[in-house]
Formats: structure tokens, sequence, C-alpha cells
């Protein structure tokens, strides 16, 4: 039977340190959790499309203890019909200025800045991930934010990038050995 100690990407030590203090991980939407394009129909309706894997990683990574939020820009039905399905319980759509919220929030659940993570791909998501303990950018993030992330995922937003950063926080928290065990003995824990 395969070993599965860490996940398949390299992550620094000092990273995984920091990873190891977070409570609780905050994703913008657009550009992270979907590859960033808007599709708007004629109707006026909007579509994304999300990874399921990054769903599934949110998920393993609640039912270990680590808390998940979203902090987005826009406003879109789509997005609270996800959150509803992952039952995110810290959603913030609408967010002209995100740090307010993130501020709001760590101080409603008592955590330090350095128990958080954010993950985002754009230079509005800068203020935030000045700020938390963990500042993640996806692979096709603007430079800028690349250069201000303590880790920057293989993946670009959309495509797994989510599941890389919920991997490595549970490797981070030693987890991920355990948890992938689960599935090699065919023990699929409930969703």
């Amino acid at each position: 039977m395969n070993q599965i100690l860490a996940p398949s990407f390299e992550v620094k030590p000092e990273v995984l340190a920091l990873a190891a203090k977070v409570k609780l991980l905050l994703f913008d939407v657009d550009g992270v959790l979907t590859d960033g394009r808007l599709v708007i129909g004629d109707d006026g309706l909007e579509f994304k499309a999300f990874n399921s894997r990054d769903g599934h990683g949110i998920k393993m990574l609640q039912r270990n203890g680590i808390d998940v939020g979203i902090i987005t820009g826009r406003t879109s039905d789509v997005v609270k019909h996800r959150v509803k399905d992952l039952k995110i319980r810290h959603v913030y759509q609408g967010c002209k200025e995100k740090l307010p919220v993130y501020q709001k929030l760590i101080k409603k659940l008592k955590l330090k800045p350095e128990q958080t993570a954010f993950v985002g791909d754009d230079v509005v998501d800068l203020p935030i991930m000045l700020r938390v303990g963990l500042a993640v950018s996806v692979q096709n993030a603007h430079s800028l934010v690349k250069q201000h992330a303590h880790w920057v995922t293989p993946s670009i937003g959309g495509y797994c990038a989510a599941r890389e950063v919920c991997d490595m926080l549970l490797h981070a928290h030693g987890l991920y050995h355990t948890e992938m065990q689960r599935y090699l003995s065919g023990k699929e824990p409930p969703s």
C-alpha cells in the first residue's frame, strides 16, 4: 500500500510553521475559487465554475476543525448557493473594502491575525494579505500579490489552487496523512 505522508508539492518549512497556526482560512472568490472569468448571459444571469476538488478540500478542513470563510468584492447568487452547499458560515459578499470586514470577523471570532490565512489573486486582496499570518496567492495572481504572498500555489485559480491550500494546511497541522489514509482504507468519512 502506498504511504501518503505529504502533498505532492513543495512547501518551505517556514511556510508550514505559519500554516500550523491557522484556525481560519479565508478565500477571495473570483480568480481563486473560480478561474476569474465572469460569464453573464443575455438575461443578466451570472455563471461561475467551481472545482469540486476545491470543495472537498474545504470540507476536509472543516471536518478537522479549521474554519473557512469568503470575503469577496462581488455579489452573486451563484456564490450564495456554493457556500450553502459547502456549509461555509462566514460569507461576506459585495465588500468594496475587504479589510474592515476581515478585522470585524477576527474580532468576533477572538482570533489573532497569525491564526488566519487569506488566499487572493489581485491587488484588492493585499490589505488583508499584508495582515494575516499566512498570505497565499494563486499561481496566476497579479505579480504584486505574488510578491507579498508567503506561498504561491502550484495551480491557477479555479483549477485546484484552493485544494492545494487545504492540503497544505492539513499537512501543516499533521492531519494530511490520517485524512488520506481514511480514503485508502475505504472508510470515507461523512461529508
